[in-house]
């Protein structure tokens, strides 16, 4: 072997040769920019998540911050230690140049899927639910970042229905003032605050909306501009046009005090949403019911 094939041979021996080392489950999930995988690691059986991204896409959304020196998915996630955020082991690139992310796999269900179902799972937990998304979203903003995809898609449900674990940090930005400027237009669109589709500077307060929605729909069934009507990606242009329907008009038995916190997540002025995810963590404090 000549000297240039034994550099590209060590170049190799540091990615990932998915087939020498995993065993993956045929049925992928696919994401906005990603396919997600069961994969279960041949020398020791032990069971993990593998996530592929997509080249072209990551490459034209990082394209967005050139000459900021963002951190890559991978950089980021790794940072998380919560027990209600999903824990990344490593990230890299495989053999055949295909960026990955290996993390836990968290057994269970996306809260999507439980409320478009209307699961019983869900019954009796729903407070408890709506902390843990709290508490998770205050970790990431206490290690700097604002996570900019808080959507029901993106909380896996344990099958108790008991705990819910943040997933996908693929739209994470870092929490300073180059990456909260005016234009970064990304995320799931019946979630995304007014200053992210009217292209206005952002904050970590955009978190916040979009997790006013979340339990909208998690209470409710609902979108709280499109009961009933339009949830296409044109319904978030009413985000700062036409107020919300109030939560107790959809469903009245909704304690009036989880009404108040999910109604003020949702206010097109952002100086008038909760200050923090730990002010939201604190509002929900002695509440055991979401019904009254």
């Amino acid at each position: 072997m000549g000297i240039l094939d034994k550099f590209k041979e060590m170049f190799r021996s540091n990615k990932l040769d998915v087939s020498a080392r995993f065993e993956l489950d045929r049925h992928a999930t696919s994401g906005t920019m990603s396919n997600f995988h069961l994969a279960r690691e041949i020398g020791t059986g032990k069971v993990f998540g593998l996530k592929f991204l997509d080249v072209e896409k990551l490459q034209a959304f990082e394209a967005r911050f050139k000459g900021l020196k963002k951190p890559s998915e991978g950089e980021i996630s790794l940072q998380f230690s919560h027990p209600r955020i999903v824990r990344t082991y490593e990230f890299g690139e495989t053999v055949s140049g295909k960026p990955y992310i290996l993390m836990e796999f968290v057994e269970g269900q996306g809260l999507n899927v439980l409320i478009q179902d209307k699961s019983p799972l869900l019954e009796g937990h729903r407070v408890a639910l709506m902390r843990d998304m709290a508490e998770a979203i205050a970790a990431v903003h206490a290690a700097g970042y604002i996570h900019r995809d808080i959507c029901p898609r993106n909380f896996i449900i344990n099958p108790q229905g008991t705990h819910a674990t943040l997933i996908d940090f693929g739209l994470t930005v870092p929490d300073k003032a180059e990456f909260r400027q005016p234009g970064n237009r990304t995320g799931t669109p019946l979630y995304m605050a007014p200053e992210i589709v009217r292209r206005r500077p952002t904050d970590k307060r955009v978190d916040l909306f979009a997790l006013g929605v979340t339990y909208y729909r998690l209470l409710s069934g609902e979108h709280p501009w499109s009961a009933g009507g339009d949830t296409s990606g044109m319904a978030a242009l009413q985000h700062d046009t036409h107020p919300p329907t109030e939560l107790l008009k959809v469903r009245p038995d909704v304690d009036p005090r989880i009404a108040k916190v999910v109604m003020q997540c949702l206010e097109s002025d952002r100086e008038k949403r909760p200050e923090s995810a730990d002010v939201v963590v604190r509002s929900l404090k002695g509440i055991e019911k979401a019904y009254v």
